[in-house]
């Protein structure tokens, strides 16, 4: 190629890229030769190449603009050029899960009714309170040393968090607790902690998939244990898996567990501990969803009843506070040294400023008023919720009943495959969490997860509606067997 030409290919990739986007000025021609040591020449030849090509335009006394495209009707193929879409890769031969979720998120950003989020409705938090603690203490930023944000965290932090637990019936030693970068941080040490390559995990069956990555990217092998819907995981299924499996630990959320919004009982989650000492197997307890309770009492931890040290309890801010902020934090029992070093090497440390944030806001602000009015929100929407789904989707629909949480799992009727109905619900802007990335196999490709943080419009109900209308086809074009089960 001639000087010209790869200039030419250079720019035109940078704009493909969006290092430039549509609309923007390109650095001029004298910019452009000083920064390429190339003639004026050779980058006029080069833009009015450009030009031609239609990919960027000359404005008089203006300088040149990358060229905006027309508005093209998305088609339903894939492409090589580009990234697959969410309706595209749902109807694949296999189904890259991290791709898929990464690509249905991107999609939500972009607008699609966020029934298929895993995040709660941002609008619920109080973000103007927690940005006014954030900028006073950036202005004293100055005054931190440079070791304030290494592990375990913050001493004010990790001692409202403390309290907190203290609050809710759990006396904890606040020397314990390792701030995070959010939960998924904490659940990654813990069972980098607790566990080598190859190691045999257990699971619940559905789980929520971060564990599931989490346990593949770590390379161990997750073992999935049949988990009721109502009183939660097997335990005596688990105990055979850790007989005859090898099981070394458990990830498990035995509160609100997402996707299936169950809680255990009190007794349960004795039990499970219990048997799990006897065995001298860890347990981490992701319990992220702890605060957003319907009840009157907030419930218990597996924490609780831990007297051995073998609970890695993992918590955030990010379900009922701010998810912007990325905190969470760890209680690794007797594994806390190795997760504080795990802590150290993996990311060195969890910035300052958002911890403070934080820590000033539940010092000072009422976060319990704040909790009180999320969880009669959740709860309000919960029903209205499983209503719209038994009202608008085909017979034989099933919904769980969530105790706390913002997740409805909802059981299709047998043949209907969760993915179809991600695919066409995508084309119309709608997304759902598909029963497929909860689980190795394909034992809940009939099931989809639907979020309920966002109030009830006539947008939501619209959506939910069309669901029911896409799933009522499905049923009729693959001659679907209605199940006898109206709930879970």
């Amino acid at each position: 190629m001639k000087l010209y030409e790869t200039l030419a290919a250079d720019i035109a990739s940078q704009i493909a890229q969006g290092v430039i986007r549509e609309g923007e000025k390109i650095p001029s021609v004298r910019q452009t030769s000083q920064h390429h040591n190339l003639s004026v020449s050779t980058v006029i030849r080069a833009f009015l190449l450009l030009e031609s090509q239609g990919v960027i335009e000359s404005r008089p006394q203006s300088g040149y603009f990358v060229r905006r495209k027309p508005a093209v009707q998305a088609t339903s193929g894939g492409s090589d050029d580009g990234p697959m879409a969410p309706a595209d890769m749902a109807r694949g031969e296999t189904l890259d899960t991290s791709a898929f979720v990464l690509t249905t998120l991107r999609s939500i950003n972009q607008g699609s009714v966020p029934l298929g989020s895993p995040y709660p409705d941002p609008a619920t938090f109080p973000w103007a309170r927690l940005n006014q603690y954030a900028n006073g203490l950036a202005r004293r930023a100055g005054q931190m040393g440079m070791t304030a944000d290494l592990p375990p965290g913050n001493p004010e932090l990790i001692r409202q968090i403390a309290r907190r637990h203290l609050e809710n019936g759990l006396a904890v030693d606040a020397g314990e607790i390792i701030v995070t970068t959010g939960a998924t941080e904490a659940l990654n040490l813990c069972l980098q902690a607790v566990a080598p390559p190859g190691s045999a995990i257990a699971v619940e069956s559905p789980t929520y998939y971060a564990l599931l990555q989490a346990i593949e990217r770590m390379r161990m092998h997750a073992v999935e244990i049949e988990t009721d819907p109502v009183t939660g995981i097997n335990l005596e299924a688990l105990e055979r898996a850790i007989v005859e499996q090898g099981v070394v630990a458990c990830m498990v959320m035995p509160n609100f567990q997402n996707p299936l919004g169950f809680q255990m009982s009190d007794e349960r989650k004795r039990a499970m501990v219990e048997m799990l000492a006897r065995h001298q197997v860890p347990v981490i307890e992701n319990d992220v969803y702890h605060e957003l309770y319907y009840g009157d009492v907030h419930p218990s931890s597996l924490k609780n009843y831990d007297t051995h040290g073998l609970v890695l309890h993992c918590n955030s801010f990010s379900k009922t506070l701010s998810p912007a902020n990325r905190i969470g934090w760890a209680l690794p029992g007797r594994y806390k040294t190795q997760v504080e070093k795990l802590k150290f090497l993996n990311t060195l440390n969890t910035p300052a400023l958002p911890q403070l944030a934080i820590a000033e806001y539940l010092k000072n602000d009422g976060y319990d008023y704040h909790l009180r009015k999320l969880r009669k929100a959740y709860a309000q929407n919960a029903s209205i919720m499983a209503a719209a789904v038994r009202r608008f989707f085909p017979a034989g629909t099933g919904v769980t009943t969530p105790v706390g949480g913002y997740v409805l799992w909802v059981n299709l009727p047998h043949g209907v495959r969760a993915l179809e109905l991600y695919a066409r619900a995508q084309e119309r802007g709608i997304s759902v969490g598909a029963g497929n990335i909860f689980a190795t196999g394909d034992a809940f490709q009939h099931c989809i997860r639907l979020n309920y943080s966002y109030p009830w419009n006539a947008e939501v109900e619209a959506a939910v509606r069309t669901l029911g209308l896409l799933a009522g086809e499905l049923v009729v074009q693959y001659n679907c067997t209605p199940r006898k089960e109206a709930n879970l």
